[in-house]
């Protein structure tokens, strides 16, 4: 029994929204018993519609909400080390109870440049690191000035964020703008 495309969809939103993890495009193609192919074609027409669905190498998330209840304050930090520093700035916010939503640089030609990261556990770091050494490419503050670059941070409130900045201020991880 097939359903039609506008349902489809719906149900794709449906199962995104209510996911406690990335869910991949293979993932929901076998749910929905339809090719990974229309998955990605359907995921791209829900964000044309302005569902805030964002890729990870893991899978589609809803990158406005966290799946984590105790996770509801975004704060903005504002980042500079060497790509060599990488694991230990993001082992620090996870290790502080944070989450790294994105990384985002600021590139003279094509002005800011956004990746999604989703980062919750020393697991996901790991795996972020295992990705980048596997692979040719390069980190985004390799694309800055300087290695200066912004993460946004998912933690309980304002106070759980400003103890993540003073930690990463002592491990000097920051910009001193």
């Amino acid at each position: 029994m097939s359903i039609d495309a506008n349902s489809r969809r719906k149900r794709i939103l449906e199962i995104i929204n209510q996911a406690n993890a990335p869910i991949s495009a293979t993932a929901l193609s076998a749910k929905m018993g339809v090719s990974r192919q229309i998955i990605v074609g359907d995921v791209a027409l829900l964000r044309a519609q302005g569902h805030e669905i964002t890729a990870t190498s893991r899978g589609y998330t809803i990158i406005s909400k966290s799946n984590d209840d105790n996770l509801q304050y975004l704060g903005t930090i504002v980042s500079c080390h060497t790509a060599e520093d990488t694991q230990a700035e993001l082992y620090e916010i996870v290790n502080l109870g944070g989450a790294i939503v994105n990384v985002t640089v600021e590139h003279n030609l094509y002005g800011n440049i956004t990746g999604p990261l989703n980062i919750k556990t020393r697991e996901d770091v790991d795996n972020f690191m295992d990705k980048l050494k596997s692979s040719q490419e390069r980190l985004l503050l390799e694309l800055s000035q300087h290695g200066v670059h912004r993460h946004t941070i998912a933690c309980r409130d304002k106070s759980h964020f400003d103890h993540i900045v003073q930690a990463l201020k002592s491990k000097q991880f920051l910009h001193d703008k």
